[in-house]
Formats: structure tokens, sequence, C-alpha cells
């Protein structure tokens, strides 16, 4: 694939020079899964015994049933496997005494649950975790886009509403790359990837780990390091929640949806140069989703995608 700065992509087929020598974004990948693969392990093995909780059903058509549980096992997706196929796939995210909590964590005491998806009168929280699992997703198709010798730095995504119409990913690329000037076409080949994930129907695994672990986890980035400290003071426990997708393990500062299969539409739209910081040329990646349960009419599609096309502020 041509370099060319009018926007052909320099991903894994270009033939740029190699980056200094440091651990490849696939050795990184493998370091991150590894590690949060043992501490996940060690979590469980603290379960010596078989506890049981009441988990009370605030779900339309099973209100007030009773589920016993296993206390720090099952899951708000364990309870949906109770009730119909429906809830199973159509659950995005749970409320557990009101609060919102990820299909995937584990239960830990007697608690009331709702089940939340797309249609829901009030989509609220579900929206929220939904433009925030898209914008990982997105970083997701970035971390592994280029060539292995490039270093792709991912930042905090910024927290943006539904309503400013894409949600974002903030990153910088290695400096070899700051005169990169993405094309539609390599606007379509993230999307092609992004789709690919999309298709495995990756659960978005969650993992609350304390600070020491996840700075460990991120030895290699001073900057996620910065982040996971920032993360741990906002933290009324202390601890920072990690999140898995397949095999890339990011911070996140909010919960997510349950699975990469609930996207639907998916399209990466714009990836906007915002000036040069200390850590290099600070870019944002955009894109447009709607969920399984929301698909669009494509002429609606083509103008929403054209406002996911300006930059968001």
């Amino acid at each position: 694939v041509s370099t060319d700065p009018q926007g052909a992509v320099p991903l894994r087929a270009s033939e740029l020079p190699a980056a200094a020598t440091r651990l490849s974004t696939a050795e990184l990948r493998g370091l991150r899964n590894d590690l949060f693969s043992k501490e996940q392990a060690r979590q469980r093995a603290l379960i010596t015994r078989t506890e049981k909780i009441e988990v009370t059903l605030e779900v339309p058509g099973h209100q007030g049933t009773l589920l016993i549980m296993n206390k720090g096992l099952s899951t708000p997706r364990c309870c949906a496997r109770h009730l119909t196929e429906w809830h199973v796939n159509s659950s995005a995210l749970a409320l557990v005494d009101g609060e919102p909590w990820p299909m995937h964590r584990p239960l830990t005491q007697n608690c009331s649950l709702a089940l939340l998806h797309f249609k829901m009168e009030d989509p609220h929280h579900v929206n929220k975790a939904y433009w925030r699992s898209c914008a990982a997703l997105l970083g997701q198709v970035l971390q592994n886009a280029f060539k292995e010798e490039f270093s792709v730095e991912l930042l905090t995504s910024p927290e943006v509403p539904v309503t400013s119409g894409a949600f974002c990913c903030d990153l910088v690329l290695d400096s070899q790359l700051d005169s990169w000037v993405p094309s539609e076409e390599a606007l379509r080949s993230l999307t092609r990837d992004a789709h690919q994930l999309i298709q495995q129907n990756l659960p978005w695994e969650p993992l609350q780990v304390s600070p020491s672990f996840a700075i460990k986890i991120f030895s290699h980035s001073s900057y996620k390091q910065k982040e996971v400290e920032e993360r741990a003071a906002e933290s009324a426990s202390g601890l920072v929640t990690l999140y898995r997708c397949g095999d890339h393990v990011f911070v996140s500062g909010g919960h997510l949806v349950a699975r990469t299969g609930l996207c639907s539409q998916y399209d990466v739209t714009a990836i906007h140069n915002l000036g040069q910081t200390e850590l290099g040329l600070l870019r944002r990646a955009q894109g447009l989703s709607l969920p399984v349960q929301l698909e669009a009419h494509h002429t609606v599609w083509r103008k929403l995608r054209g406002r996911a096309e300006r930059l968001v502020g």
C-alpha cells in the first residue's frame, strides 16, 4: 500500500521503515492478556466454598421472582439464562440495587436485579454504556491496525453524549506516521476490522483490580500508569476496572455493554489531527454505531454518518 500523505493507509501492508526496538503491539497484547487471565484465576481461587445469595428480579413479566445464585460466581448474565433466550441476547447492562452493573461482573450479595436493553422507555444508562463500548471497540481496532513496528498509544476516550453525533477515541501514533492522512479506503479498512470483532460476538469482561496490579499490566506505558492512578483516586473502593475483549486489555472509566455482537451498524467515520502534545501528534478517531435493536434505514444512516465525520469538540 502506498504511503502517499494524501490518504493511503500505512496499515499492516505498508512498507515504512521499522521503529526503534521495543515490545511490539502483539507482545504487549500477549503480556497484558496473560496477566489479566492470571489475576482473574487468582480471584476466582479465593472462593473456596459456594455461598448462596438471593437475587430478586425487577424484570417485566418476572417481577419479584427470586433466584438463588452463587455469591462471587453468578453474574447478571447467569440470571438472564434462567429466563428466556431473548433476555440473554438482548440484555446489555444490569441494574443491581438500582446501580449500573456489567452483565459479566459476579454478584456479591443479596440484591435486586433489573436487565436493561436498548428499547427501554429510559435508555439513559444503556446508551452511555453503549457509546463507551463503541469507543473501546474503536480503540481495539486502532491498536491492532498498524504494522507491528509502529507504536500506537491509546489515550483516555472522551466521555461524549450520544447526542454529540459520534463516539471518540484519542490516540498518538508513531512519530513516523505524523504525515499520514487517512483516506476513505483507510476508514473502510478500519470499519471492516470493527465488523470482524462484532461478528465474533466477544464479551467485554470486567475485572476489578488493585492500582498496583493495573500499573503492572501497563508497565510499558507511562500514560496508562497515570490514568490508572487517576481512576483509582476517583473510585470509592480504590480499585480500578479493567476490561478484556478477546485478547485486548484496557482501563475503563465506566461500564460497558455485554458483548460486541450488540453492535450492528458501525462505521469509523474520521480521524482528526488535534495538534502536537508532549506525547506527540494527538489525533481523535470518531465513529458512529447503532445497536441490533435500533437499526436505521440507509438514507437516515448517511445523514447520521455525515454528522459523525465532523470533529467532536
